[in-house]
């Protein structure tokens, strides 16, 4: 039998999903499957509608190697998982003769930890451990959230937390679910023969295609003990995630209540002597954290490098501790042992890294209201890391509708690790991008309007001319307005003055539901707009009549006393590039490029993408932001806008009427 073409697998694919087979989900399947017969890496930016999950799957299927798939967002993971992946496999068994296995992987704390059930949750506050089903009301929230756990644990196959619905909170989760560190290991668990986590990591380990998330991927990289199973072929989706979500696997954290947990964790397992040395260094660090003032430490300031000394030395000597008593009057030992050795380490190694001051980290205290004071610990870069780990031995694909930022794939290519596209260089990766479009027709489906006649914004400044003209577009586009802010406190006073303006339109704003919640009930009524900050910019896809005014109200560059971001800008400077290019209009042509995409998620959308920041059209990096977005028609006509948008909203109420 002749081997099928590529073409042959994807139009059964593409049938099988119920899809239409576009020009730019074939060019990205043939230039998917030319990079992994030659092993080589590419960059695919395929726009909304192109069928990119296709474009990847089928020639990742069809090579016949294992191949993992990395996503950002649980929502894509299922879609591959539930939909694209059972419909492909069935469509091409017949012409590849064989039936490809495929398996989800997820860090241990996602799966439902049988020993935490069974055998209840280590406390720091009493010996042994604690009944949390006993101890919770029935009638609280968190006891009602723990009943449901019990009752799901007999009826689940998988323990995944993301097939519970609907979900319950962190903290009843918690008291279920441990992390790889507080893990007894499946040899010295008596539950380990049922381990939700050892059989999701067993089934990977017999599958063809593995889905995992951008965290799992970093966790891997990072920690050198291999997570994922071995792997030919790495297709990153959402790639334009990717450097965000390493960055935080990488970071470390200390706060006083970390700390303290973790003396309460020791104290019940060493001796007095190792006990009463933690708990003192834990206080000398409480009180410096209450009084340090917030920002970027470029210098270990000389009583907190004191305070961190004491404490790593402390951990250091209750850890030597804890490898070397045993205390049988502790129920469940060596469960109370383990979670608190993971307590005690992380405490040790976070001083420690701070302590080492290694000059490509940057060390920052910042002080949250509702969470208190925080000491993080960053790479300045992920670049070098993912050079190193991501793109050896294996070819690499990745793809997402925003990787080509001012016109090309260097800025991207760059915060990856790779060199200017075409450079030859021992140790820089081989790589090419392409374009493959989208099916949609920008020009006609959707307007950029720049609205020039506005003030320049100013830091935190009050903005009465911006939220005049953000109530007229409103107006004027009948609600259906997505509005993405910069700041949440923008959000919150733009809701609240447009709320009394405009009380026609209701104004929902993040924080106030659930983001699940919001954007259902954005989408189902066309009158009402939806308000919010960062996780709306890129999560939600509202296609049809309920989202035809998009609106940011000013360029989301990243805030000047932003620790990392201001550092890495510094770095860049001080090697002799642009710093404000490479980092802060990179950070928000990214952002904008994304919110754009929120406006056409279907041929039949049509709309307004509405900038109130004049500086997109007279700033000398406003052509970069522009060239990074959607092929719009480009205004700065109010008056056009506005009779734009009135006759979007015409058209928009004749079709509900009918």
């Amino acid at each position: 039998m002749t081997k099928p073409s590529l073409s042959e697998l994807l139009h059964a694919a593409v049938a099988a999903v119920g899809g239409t087979e576009r020009p730019g989900q074939v060019t990205m399947a043939e230039a998917v499957a030319e990079a992994i017969d030659d092993g080589s890496h590419l960059l695919v930016q395929a726009g909304t509608g192109t069928g990119k999950s296709l474009g990847y799957l089928v020639p990742a299927l069809a090579h016949g190697e294992r191949v993992v798939v990395a996503t950002a967002t649980l929502a894509l993971q299922r879609q591959l998982v539930e939909r694209d992946l059972p419909r492909t496999v069935d469509a091409l068994h017949p012409l590849l003769r064989r039936r490809p296995e495929f398996a989800m992987l997820k860090g241990r704390s996602n799966y439902l930890c049988l020993h935490r059930l069974h055998e209840g949750m280590p406390q720091d506050e009493e010996e042994g451990l604690f009944d949390q089903f006993e101890a919770a009301a029935p009638t609280s929230k968190l006891g009602q959230d723990l009943l449901r756990l019990r009752d799901w644990a007999d009826e689940t196959e998988n323990g995944d937390r993301d097939d519970l619905t609907p979900g319950v909170s962190d903290r009843a989760w918690a008291q279920v679910s441990v992390s790889s560190r507080e893990c007894l290991g499946a040899s010295k668990c008596a539950y380990g023969a049922e381990c939700f986590a050892e059989m999701a990591r067993e089934r990977a380990k017999l599958a063809e295609v593995v889905v995992t998330n951008h965290a799992l991927l970093a966790i891997d990289a990072i920690e050198g003990a291999p997570v994922l199973p071995q792997h030919e072929v790495l297709i990153v989706d959402e790639a334009h995630e990717l450097v965000s979500r390493v960055t935080g696997v990488a970071t470390g954290e200390l706060t006083p209540g970390q700390v303290n947990r973790a003396v309460r964790r020791a104290a019940k397992l060493v001796n007095e002597k190792a006990a009463d040395q933690l708990q003192t260094a834990a206080e000398g660090f409480e009180r410096l954290m209450e009084l340090a003032l917030p920002g970027r430490l470029e210098e270990i300031p000389e009583d907190l490098g004191y305070a961190l000394m004491q404490l790593r030395d402390a951990a250091r000597t209750v850890i030597s501790a804890l490898g070397a008593t045993r205390d049988k009057s502790v129920q469940d030992e060596d469960a109370v042992r383990k979670q608190a050795l993971a307590s005690v380490e992380t405490v040790h190694d976070v001083a420690e890294r701070v302590l080492n001051g290694s000059e490509w980290d940057v060390v920052w205290y910042e002080r949250h209201d509702r969470f208190g004071a925080s000491l993080r610990v960053a790479p300045m870069s992920v670049s070098g890391l993912l050079r190193e780990k991501l793109f050896a031995d294996r070819s690499v694909v990745l793809t997402s509708a925003t990787l080509k930022l001012g016109g090309d794939f260097n800025g991207v290519g760059a915060s990856l690790g790779l060199g200017p596209e075409g450079t030859q260089g021992e140790d820089l990766p081989q790589w090419k991008g392409i374009d493959v479009g989208s099916p949609f027709d920008y020009r006609k489906q959707g307007i950029l309007y720049v609205a020039t006649h506005l003030a320049r914004p100013a830091r935190d400044g009050d903005r009465a001319d911006m939220l005049d003209e953000l109530t007229e577009l409103i107006q004027a586009a009948g609600g259906r307005t997505l509005g993405l802010f910069s700041s949440m406190r923008a959000a919150q006073l733009a809701a609240e003055e447009l709320r009394s303006r405009i009380p026609e339109f209701p104004i929902l704003l993040q924080g106030e539901e659930t983001l699940g919640e919001l954007i259902k009930n954005f989408a189902a009524d066309p009158k009402t707009c939806l308000f919010g900050t960062l996780s709306l910019w890129q999560g939600v896809d509202v296609p049809g009549p309920s989202c035809q005014l998009v609106v940011m109200d000013k360029i989301p560059f990243p805030r000047p006393d932003d620790p990392l971001m201001s550092a890495r800008q510094k770095a860049v400077e001080d090697a002799g590039g642009n710093g404000f290019m490479a980092v802060a209009a990179t950070h928000a042509a990214l952002l904008m490029a994304q919110g754009a995409g929120r406006l056409v998620r279907a041929s039949g959308d049509r709309g307004v993408v509405a900038v109130l920041d004049q500086r997109l059209a007279t700033a000398r990096y406003g052509g970069f932001l522009k060239a990074s977005l959607p092929d719009f028609w480009y205004t700065t006509d109010r008056n056009q806008v506005r009779k734009s948008l009135a006759a979007i909203d015409a058209v928009a109420k004749e079709t509900e009427g009918k």
